[in-house]
């Protein structure tokens, strides 16, 4: 049975709303009251995202296609989300859910009150709002929490949405990515990419990767009778270099036709980032160069 929506501030003047599986986090920067209209707006919001989703689950959880029309606000975030990649993978909608989520509260805020800055955390996937002149940093982590570099975004620097995925998160992976973190315009956009450029970074065959049907794991599952990670051994450092280098290809793709920003990667203490520019501080994360093997 599942419970009510909640929505609750914390000591430290973030609201926490929760509903079912859907876990955010908000937080917004401005006067006390447009704070609290924000906030109120994001709760009045919150309170019907997760019934609507479920109105059009079954539809949502088919593969992705270009002509997808879909009648809630999320569920319309989270088709147009994945549309550019349906005619060449396999992909749902449910891949942007959370960032889809994110994004929607994040503009009922917005459109509720004048904020300088604001952030919706859903799980790990944040939609941003910076207004003129503001700044943020976000930390970028492994699923480990090996720290890998800190991303200074700016207002007007197309960066929206930040999102994560890979085998050791939520959400089943067909690749072996420890975890791969994506900029986007959106976190929707972010959330749908992030998904599949962790699916890319793989070694299809390798005997220490262990695999299963995705049904098998969560009957509910978008993903059928795919086969997921369900563990990983460890890795030599040429395997780690030509994984990681898969992603990196279909993460060059998303860069020159404007998909994503950037993306860090990381596998097994591997890392790789594309993109950032002179946005990240790096720690751990080196430059990009070329694929090996």
């Amino acid at each position: 049975m599942m419970t009510d929506p909640t929505a609750a501030l914390l000591p430290d003047g973030r609201l926490h709303l929760q509903h079912g599986p859907i876990d955010v986090i908000v937080s917004a920067d401005g006067s006390e009251t447009a704070v609290e209209a924000a906030f109120t707006a994001a709760a009045g919001r919150f309170a019907t995202v997760l019934t609507e989703i479920v109105e059009e689950l079954s539809e949502l959880r088919l593969p992705a296609r270009s002509d997808t029309e879909m009648q809630g606000l999320v569920a319309s975030r989270m088709t147009k989300a994945v549309r550019p990649f349906a005619s060449d993978t396999f992909i749902t909608p449910m891949a942007a859910v959370a960032g889809a989520v994110a994004d929607e509260i994040l503009d009922t805020m917005t459109a509720a009150a004048p904020l300088t800055r604001a952030f919706v955390n859903n799980g790990g996937d944040i939609a941003v709002h910076l207004s003129g002149g503001q700044t943020a940093h976000a930390r970028i982590a492994a699923h480990d929490n090996t720290h890998l570099g800190t991303v200074r975004l700016r207002s007007g620097d197309g960066i929206g949405g930040i999102a994560t995925s890979g085998r050791t998160g939520r959400s089943l992976s067909l690749g072996i990515a420890d975890s791969v973190t994506v900029l986007a315009a959106s976190a929707a956009e972010a959330d749908a990419a992030a998904t599949l450029l962790a699916n890319a970074v793989d070694l299809p065959g390798h005997p220490a990767v262990e695999r299963a049907p995705a049904e098998t794991i969560d009957p509910d599952s978008d993903l059928g009778s795919r086969l997921v990670t369900t563990g990983c051994g460890t890795l030599t450092t040429a395997d780690k270099k030509i994984a990681i280098g898969k992603g990196a290809r279909l993460a060059r793709q998303m860069l020159a036709d404007g998909t994503i920003r950037g993306v860090a990667f990381y596998l097994q203490g591997e890392a790789r980032s594309l993109g950032w520019g002179d946005s990240i501080s790096r720690n751990t994360l080196p430059d990009d160069h070329e694929d090996e093997g």
